[in-house]
C-alpha cells in the first residue's frame, strides 16, 4: 500500500486556527475527508495517517471519528495534554482506541526553544510507550539540538521527526541542520517524514532544485528504511498542490530500488504506526 503519513483536517474558524495569517487565505476553508479522498485517488495513494493541527481534545476526537467512518484513514496522531498531572487518566480513556497511533505537540510554536526538555512534558512522554503510541516531533531547525537531548531521555520510545525538522530552505542554509540531522539519525528509534518541505522554501518562487539537496541529506542520514512519505496537505497548498508534491517525491526516490521505494511510500509508516490495511 502507498500511504500518506501526514495530513490534516479542519473546519476553519479564525479563533481555533489563529496561526493562519493573511498570507494563508487558501487554508481558511474547511478541509474534510471527501476533499482528501479526491487528492489521494488521483495520486494513487491507498491510505493516510491524520495528524493533529489544533491542540485540543475536541480535534483528537474529530480525527478519530473521521477514521472510524472512512476506511482510507488508517490511523490518527492526536493531541493530549502531556504536561498535565492527570494525563495518565486521560491516556487510559483512549487506551482501547486502536485507531489512535501516536501523539503530537506543536513544539515549533513554543516560545522557549527548550520547551521539549521540560520535566512535566517529559513525564507525559515517558508514558506513551505503555500504550504503544509514537510521538511526532514537530520543530524548527533551531530546536533540533534540544530535541536530540529529548530523544536521548526516552531510548525505548518510537519517535517520528516531522517535515525533516523544517530546515532553512528559503535562506539556502543547511547548517547546523545538516550536522544535527546526521546526529539525531544515529538514534534508531527515530524515523523521519519526507513532508512539509516546499513550505519551508519561498512559497511563490521556489524551484525543485531548492528542495532536493535537503531531501538528499534527510535520505542519506536516515536511509530508506527510516523515511516515510507525507504530504502535509492542506498546509502544503501554501507552496504546492498534492499531486505535484507526490510527483516530486516519486521522481526523487526513483533512483532507489523497488524495495526501498516501497519502504518510503508505505512500509515504514505501516511499521512505525502499526497500521492495519
Amino acid at each position: 500500500m502507498k500511504i500518506d503519513s501526514h495530513h490534516h483536517f479542519w473546519k476553519y474558524d479564525p479563533q481555533t486556527y489563529s496561526w493562519m495569517n493573511q498570507e494563508m487565505e487558501i487554508l481558511k476553508v474547511d478541509y474534510q475527508p471527501s476533499d482528501l479522498k479526491k487528492e489521494i485517488s488521483a495520486a494513487e495513494i491507498d491510505g493516510v495517517v491524520s495528524v493533529q493541527a489544533d491542540q485540543s481534545l475536541r480535534e483528537t476526537a474529530d480525527l478519530l471519528n473521521h477514521a472510524r467512518v472512512n476506511d482510507f484513514i488508517l490511523g490518527v496522531v492526536g493531541w493530549l495534554p502531556l504536561a498535565d498531572a492527570n494525563v495518565r487518566d486521560l491516556m487510559d480513556k483512549y487506551s482501547d482506541c486502536s485507531l489512535l497511533k501516536g501523539i503530537r505537540h506543536v513544539v515549533q510554536d513554543e516560545p522557549n526553544d527548550n520547551f521539549i526538555l521540560g520535566e512535566e512534558f517529559n513525564r507525559g512522554v515517558s508514558l506513551l510507550k505503555e500504550y504503544n503510541w509514537t510521538y511526532d516531533i514537530l520543530i524548527y531547525e533551531r530546536q533540533l539540538g534540544p530535541s536530540i537531548q529529548f530523544v536521548d531521555r526516552h531510548p525505548d520510545q518510537a519517535f517520528v521527526l516531522d517535515h525533516i525538522a523544517k530546515p532553512r530552505i528559503r535562506d539556502s542554509v543547511n547548517e547546523p541542520w545538516k550536522t544535527q540531522m546526521y546526529e539525531i539519525a544515529k538514534r534508531e528509534n527515530v524515523t523521519c517524514k519526507l513532508s512539509g518541505i516546499a513550505t519551508e522554501a519561498n512559497w511563490n518562487e521556489w524551484k525543485k532544485e531548492d528542495l532536493i539537496p535537503f531531501m538528499d541529506i534527510a535520505l542519506d542520514a536516515f536511509g530508506p528504511d527510516r523515511i516515510m512519505f507525507g504530504s502535509d496537505w492542506p498546509v502544503a497548498r501554501l507552496a504546492i498542490e498534492y499531486g505535484s508534491w507526490v510527483e516530486i517525491c516519486r521522481e526523487f526516490i526513483s533512483k532507489l530500488s523497488y524495495k526501498e521505494r516501497n519502504l518510503i511510500e508505505g512500509e515504514v509508516a505501516t511499521q512505525v504506526y502499526g497500521l492495519r490495511h
